[in-house]
């Protein structure tokens, strides 16, 4: 939905907005598997994905008149993706067997770098780069997640537990305009 959106701002045409919406939703985890060495990727495997993403940006497009009063339900939506994407790129590298560091890192590039990626496409500064709080809800997400696996708690709680602390977070974050510090320099450097 975002990347249709961001593609209409764009004036793309239809396939511009099906291109930019695959590389928004599956790129995080094409992404996460190419560095991983975990192949075939996601959308290779299941080529109903591309199939899927291309409907609902189709959809988003048809609809985009009607979004702004839709707007609360769009954002829940991406906070939800964001969270679920987390966790499903913290898993993949768990049974990769890789180190802790490395499966916080899964779940963020699982859960972000998509975004990043149709913000460059979409020549705008990406999202995660700027003052919201969406990478650090990633990171959290994936720390909670990991943390209660440490106390033995069964795998789909975990998942279920670290979903709705960073989905909580999000809309906290969302609502009382939580934001990163941002680092501002102006002088010239030589």
């Amino acid at each position: 939905m975002t990347a249709a959106l961001s593609a209409g701002r764009r004036d793309m045409d239809w396939v511009g907005v099906c291109v930019i919406a695959c590389v928004t939703a599956l790129g995080g985890g094409s992404v996460r598997d190419v560095l991983l060495g975990h192949y075939p990727l996601t959308w290779v495997r299941h080529p109903e994905y591309l199939w899927i993403t291309a409907t609902a940006a189709l959809v988003t497009a048809l609809i985009a008149p009607v979004m702004r009063r839709l707007h609360s339900l769009f954002l829940l939506l991406d906070a939800l993706g964001l969270v679920v994407f987390t966790v499903i790129g913290c898993r993949i590298a768990q049974e990769m067997q890789l180190p802790t560091t490395i499966v916080l890192v899964s779940g963020m590039i699982t859960g972000c770098a998509g975004g990043v990626l149709r913000d460059v496409l979409c020549n705008d500064i990406p999202l995660l780069f700027r003052k919201e709080l969406y990478a650090s809800v990633s990171g959290l997400t994936g720390a909670v997640f990991l943390a209660a696996q440490t106390f033995d708690m069964h795998l789909n709680s975990a998942m279920l537990i670290a979903m709705v602390f960073g989905l909580a977070m999000r809309i906290l974050a969302l609502r009382y305009n939580w934001q990163m510090p941002k680092f501002v320099y102006r002088d010239e450097w030589r």
